[in-house]
C-alpha cells in the first residue's frame, strides 16, 4: 500500500513538473496592435462629446443658480421654494446624467467592452495558437490581475503572440527564429 501511494505521488509531481508554461505581456501586445489605436481614439472622442454635453448641464445649473441668488430678495417664499427645487432638480439631473455615461457601468465603460472584445479575441485566438504550437500547458499573462513577483524572460511569448497577429517590433528579432525555445517547462 506504501508503495503505491509513493508511486501515485511519484506520477503525480512527474505530472506536475513536465507541465509546460509561459506568459505574455497584453498591455504591450495591445500598445502595438493599430485596431487599439483606433478603439482608443474612438473611446476618447465619444468621452469628449459627453463631457461637454453634462459641462453645458453644468453651467445652465449654473446660471439658474445665479439668477436665483440675484432675485432671491424680491421673490415670495414659496416662489424661491419652488425656485431652489427646480435647482436641485436639474443639478440631480446632471448627476445622473454623468453616472449614465461615465459612472461603474455607465456607457462608456459598456462601448468600451463592445469595442475591446474582438480585439481581446483575436488576441486570446493568437495566445491559443502560440500554446498549441509550443505544447505549452499555461499562459499567463503579465498585464492580468494576476500578480507575477519575478517572471524570467525566457518564459516570456509575448513577441511569438505578437508575431502571430502580425505586429512583431521592427529591430528586434522574436524569440522564435530560431523555432524552439529553451527552458519552457
Amino acid at each position: 500500500m506504501r508503495l503505491q501511494w509513493s508511486l501515485l505521488l511519484f506520477l503525480l509531481l512527474h505530472q506536475a513538473l513536465a507541465q509546460r508554461f509561459g506568459y505574455v505581456d497584453t498591455q504591450v501586445i495591445l500598445e502595438k496592435m493599430p485596431e487599439y489605436a483606433q478603439v482608443q481614439a474612438e473611446l476618447e472622442k465619444q468621452a469628449e462629446i459627453w463631457r461637454r454635453e453634462v459641462e453645458e448641464k453644468q453651467l445652465a445649473v449654473q446660471k439658474m443658480r445665479l439668477d436665483f441668488e440675484a432675485e432671491k430678495v424680491l421673490l415670495p417664499e414659496e416662489l424661491r421654494q419652488q425656485r431652489l427645487a427646480a435647482i436641485d432638480a436639474k443639478e440631480k439631473e446632471v448627476m445622473d446624467l454623468q453616472n449614465k455615461f461615465f459612472g461603474i457601468e455607465g456607457q462608456i465603460y459598456q462601448k468600451r467592452l463592445e469595442l475591446m472584445k474582438p480585439i481581446q479575441d483575436k488576441i486570446y485566438a493568437a495566445v491559443e495558437k502560440v500554446a498549441r504550437k509550443r505544447r505549452l500547458s499555461f499562459i499567463f499573462d503579465k498585464a492580468g490581475d494576476l500578480v507575477m513577483i519575478f517572471a524570467d524572460p525566457i518564459h516570456n511569448y509575448t513577441d511569438i503572440v505578437m508575431e502571430e497577429l502580425g505586429i512583431a517590433e521592427e529591430g528586434r528579432s522574436p524569440q522564435s527564429n530560431d523555432g524552439n525555445k529553451k527552458g519552457t517547462h
